[in-house]
């Protein structure tokens, strides 16, 4: 038994590297205000997470979910045997609703202690990996053309082989910025587009279609999250194959979307769905209704990346040859908040290998970054 003492949270601002903030539907991201939790053991046994919190996202903050695990997952996680992940999930989810990402860290923290207590890495624990290296892209934010051209050269010249453009404000630059980077990075290179919700249903009908001559392979998102019926009206107007991400955060929006076949793909990650345990659920179900999966993003940090790597490496139904992940939250900003960077492109990215999650708080970045 490793009992539980303590669930720790500490507040972080880290910002994006100067060139490197993204713009998209929801607004421009400039600075990450999280969330890195540390569960303690009494068997010094320390585990790690990290809370990538964004209030239009998911509702969440900072002072948010430092007051929720402060209050409420703390006390009734203390006296728990980390060893029972399972057990420690039902005492997360009965403690509140909703709150997917401060749940996901608390559960990506207690994964590490199980993991490190083992002495075997998370995706070993949850079955073994299915890859070792994991195709990933970069994103080109909804910026003028201009401006959106040399963030995607910078992309190219440091070896990207996927790229996806950010649309879903004016249909008319949308158009032009694919257009362009399509022109830039010639036939070979994939790329896909990221509405985040922000046309409406008759202005993807009418977008969509355009963009199939610059061979776009897959558009998230495009409309807002949550009228399956919309997607319908979509899908029958593009070819190009849609997936849905703001459309799923549980297992009922999942259950709904592939009851009604109205997507080709979902965007699974953990913080989105809880933790490690809720996102392979999701994954489950889409491969028992014959749909794909592929790592989102809310550009997490180096434990947030580091967990998504190890499900990415394991389960079965992420499909990240034909639709690569976004692994790559780490690459965006000042820092990672890691010891030892994770091993992220250019072309692929690579699933850590020590115990656990397979990485170690950085107590310099966490002091220099601490947020109060």
């Amino acid at each position: 038994m490793v009992t539980i003492t303590q669930v720790e949270a500490i507040p972080i601002l880290v910002p994006l590297t100067t060139g490197l903030t993204t713009k998209t539907a929801h607004g421009e991201h400039i600075d990450s205000p999280y969330v890195v939790v540390r569960v303690h053991t009494d068997e010094g046994i320390t585990g790690v997470g990290e809370a990538t919190l964004a209030p239009r996202w998911s509702g969440e903050t900072s002072p948010g979910c430092v007051t929720v695990i402060r209050d409420l997952l703390d006390p009734v996680l203390r006296g728990a045997n980390a060893l029972d992940v399972n057990v420690c999930r039902q005492k997360i989810e009965g403690a509140l609703r909703l709150n997917p990402f401060t749940k996901a860290a608390v559960e990506m923290a207690i994964w590490d202690v199980a993991g490190k207590a083992a002495e075997r890495p998370v995706c070993r624990m949850l079955g073994g990996r299915l890859r070792d290296e994991l195709p990933m892209k970069m994103v080109v934010g909804a910026f003028p053309v201009e401006k959106a051209v040399a963030l995607a050269q910078r992309f190219l010249d440091g070896g990207s082989r996927h790229l996806k453009v950010k649309v879903g404000l004016d249909p008319a630059q949308d158009v032009a910025r694919v257009a362009a980077v399509r022109e830039l990075a010639g036939p070979d290179v994939g790329i896909s587009v990221d509405g985040n919700c922000g046309w409406s249903v008759p202005v993807a009908c009418r977008t969509l279609p355009l963009l199939e001559a610059f061979d776009v392979r897959l558009a998230e998102q495009p409309i807002r999250a949550n009228d399956v019926a919309d997607w319908g009206r979509l899908r029958a107007a593009t070819s190009i194959p849609l997936m849905a991400d703001e459309s799923v955060f549980s297992l009922a929006d999942a259950w709904r979307l592939v009851s009604d076949r109205a997507v080709d793909v979902l965007a699974i990650y953990p913080g989105k769905h809880g933790g490690l345990l809720g996102a392979l659920e999701i994954a489950n179900l889409a491969r028992a209704a014959g749909i794909v999966c592929s790592m989102g993003s809310n550009l997490e940090l180096g434990i947030g990346t580091a967990a998504m790597l190890h499900l990415g490496a394991t389960a079965e139904a992420i499909d990240n040859e034909t639709y690569p992940g976004d692994y790559l939250g780490p690459l965006y900003h000042e820092a990672n908040m890691i010891t030892e960077p994770l091993r992220l492109g250019p072309e692929t990215a690579k699933v850590p290998e020590g115990p656990g999650l397979g990485v170690e708080i950085d107590e310099d970045q966490l002091d220099r970054w601490r947020d109060g």
